[in-house]
């Protein structure tokens, strides 16, 4: 092995690949993904804000934690990148190149961590190489979200912990450099504050007559870092909680055991071998994720599996490797206390830790050289990380022009709403939100990037309405009245008018174009489904949304149950209510939630558009759409 990594024309090829694996990472920042999420929005607005008056969007001077979007954002991103916001002035490119050199310094310290294991630079340049190819690491290098900070701050807290554990006793510099990292991964995401601390527990496991004191200096140094945290809990009770509250099964009322349970179950799906090499994160509305893909290469699995045999064949006794098995297992924690399954930014200290145990298998292929076999199963697990790492990337700049992508990222926002808002010379611009989508904060940012100031733009409070006449950029799915000039799902640029009174329309002007744009993955029994179903006005008439309050003469969508021979179940099942105003010849799609007959067996689903009071269109002589389907 020692042979093998003098070798200069090996080595100097592997640092090739490495640095062009980490060229990708930075490659087109600023199209791929196409447009800027919210929350990175969010991210940039207030480290400009900061860099530049001290203060966040809601004008309170220097924030422990930032409030946006219902919940608390971590500071170290924000603060990391208005310091360099000082420098360059506000940048899409920058925000994102701070994920990006975050993410290529995690390859470096694993590497580095590799190099310290196994005494290879080969093996330290391929473990580097292989993390800037996964996945998982890289879709984290290409968005300017906080979790992107955590796999380095992971790195470095192990890279410190080796060091320290190679010395009989360890000295002011290694207490500090550990209890720094465990601030570090404390304080940069959310899930910090429950696996930090259960990573300084695990200090533990190296507790020895000559070590104790150092160890518990660990400790003592660690929770001072944390007092911070516990004064502003303090002066803001459940504000650093509320967030958890939400995604989590465990409520007031759940029993020990019911909790325990969900607790295993979440766990055991989290180490789902299908979802890391083949499927990846289920969630479709992860930004992060390209849907559908894996998130770690099967090779470098392969390695992981090998390293795991070796380490507990010869090294079961190496507190070291106790500590990384332990770290494993923690690590799975603050997922699966959510109600997400394989939620990928919640374990992003997975794909670290395998990398960490991938390293003694792939050292294992060095070590008799000679072996035939082993110089091929070496240079299939080459081939098979350079390939399927390509192979990624070409399905990820491939993705950056799907409707999905552009959807999710907000990618026609500047074009579709932003721009023809401030051609029109409107002054204010009226930003309304739906508490779940904050989108308001786009506007900010794209003002910022723009060089227009914030002023111009006026949040109305969600007790308010924006003044007819009023100009207004909003979220709302739900719009009667508006005179809509642009849409960009979900941001919508219209005028507000007065409410119009609703009549009931002549049985003629009953008359739609129905079509699914997306089903329900399956029909189980006596369980909702949601189904995407496609709108379009044949009449002659605008069909006007329903209005808060008001229960006659609404226009909408529903369903009905029928048998297998066409004979009614159920009469009038879901319903969706018209989201917006829809003039004749227009389009819209709306979410009907239909709730799936008891026994299970062949049926046919009717949907059809109604105005309340009046009629369903189908007895207009309107079509509806009449689907087979399944109950399972």
């Amino acid at each position: 092995m020692k042979s093998l990594s003098r070798l200069t024309p090996m080595t100097a090829l592997l640092v090739f690949i490495a640095v062009a694996a980490a060229g990708f990472c930075l490659v087109g920042l600023r199209s791929n993904p196409p447009g800027f999420y919210i929350d990175e929005s969010s991210v940039s607005y207030n480290a400009w804000t900061i860099a530049t008056t001290g203060k966040d969007e809601h004008g309170l001077a220097w924030p422990f934690y930032f409030r946006a979007f219902g919940e608390y954002k971590n500071p170290v991103f924000i603060y990391l990148l208005a310091g360099l916001f000082r420098l360059s002035g506000p940048s899409v490119l920058v925000a994102r190149a701070v994920s990006a050199g975050a993410i290529i310094a995690a390859a470096v310290v694993l590497g580095l961590l590799a190099l310290r294991i196994t005494r290879s630079r080969i093996v330290a340049l391929w473990i580097a190489t292989t993390a800037l190819l996964t996945p998982w690491l890289f879709e984290l290098a290409r968005v300017a979200v906080e979790v992107a900070l955590y796999p380095v701050a992971l790195a470095l807290f192990l890279y410190c912990l080796h060091r320290a554990t190679a010395k009989t006793r360890w000295s002011t510099t290694d207490i500090a450099t550990l209890a720094g990292t465990l601030a570090l991964l404390t304080y940069s995401y959310s899930i910090g504050r429950v696996f930090a601390p259960l990573l300084a527990v695990g200090l533990a496991i190296f507790w020895t007559r000559a070590q104790w004191k150092q160890i518990a200096a660990t400790w003592c140094a660690y929770f001072v870092t944390l007092v911070p945290l516990f004064v502003f809990a303090a002066k803001n009770p459940e504000a650093l909680s509320q967030r958890f509250r939400i995604v989590t099964y465990l409520k007031p009322e759940t029993e020990l055991t019911e909790a325990l349970w969900e607790f295993v179950r979440h766990y055991v799906r989290n180490i789902n071998p299908r979802r890391l090499l083949i499927t990846g994160d289920p969630n479709r509305e992860q930004i992060v994720h390209l849907f559908g893909s894996y998130q770690f290469l099967a090779a470098a699995f392969v390695c992981t599996i090998i390293g795991l045999v070796i380490v507990w064949r010869r090294h079961r006794g190496d507190r070291w490797w106790r500590f990384i098995f332990y770290g494993c297992a923690v690590g799975l924690v603050p997922a699966s206390l959510t109600d997400s399954h394989f939620h990928m930014l919640r374990l992003v200290a997975v794909p670290v830790f395998l990398l960490v145990l991938a390293t003694p298998g792939l050292a294992w292929f060095l070590e008799t050289p000679g072996s035939l076999a082993k110089r091929s199963a070496l240079a299939m697990i080459i081939a098979g990380t350079l390939g399927q790492g390509a192979l990624f990337q070409w399905r990820y700049r491939e993705a950056a022009a799907s409707p999905r992508r552009i959807h999710l990222f907000d990618g026609e926002y500047r074009q579709k709403i932003f721009d023809p808002a401030i051609a029109t010379k409107a002054n204010p611009i009226y930003l309304v939100d739906v508490p779940w989508i904050p989108g308001s904060i786009q506007a900010y940012w794209n003002a910022t990037l723009s060089g227009i100031d914030p002023a111009r733009f006026r949040r109305v409070p969600s007790s308010e309405t924006a003044p007819v006449g009023g100009l207004v950029i909003s979220t709302e799915e739900n719009c009667p009245s508006c005179d809509v000039r642009a849409i960009s799902s979900p941001y919508m640029l219209y005028i507000a008018k007065e409410n119009q009174a609703r009549s009931a329309l002549p049985l003629g002007e009953l008359r739609a174009a129905l079509s699914v744009a997306s089903d329900a993955s399956e029909l189980r029994a006596k369980k909702p489904a949601v189904f995407r179903i496609r709108v379009t006005n044949r009449s002659s008439t605008t069909w006007l949304a329903p209005v808060r309050g008001a229960g006659s003469f609404q226009i909408g969508l529903g369903n009905h149950w029928l048998d297998a021979n066409g004979n009614m179940l159920r009469h009038d099942d879901g319903r969706s209510a018209l989201v917006r105003d829809l003039p004749p010849g227009e389009t819209v799609e709306l979410s009907l939630t239909v709730n799936a007959p008891a026994a299970p067996g062949n049926y046919i689903l009717e949907i059809d558009m109604l105005q309340e009071g009046v009629s369903w269109f189908a007895l207009a002589g309107s079509e509806p759409i009449r689907m087979p389907v399944r109950v399972e």
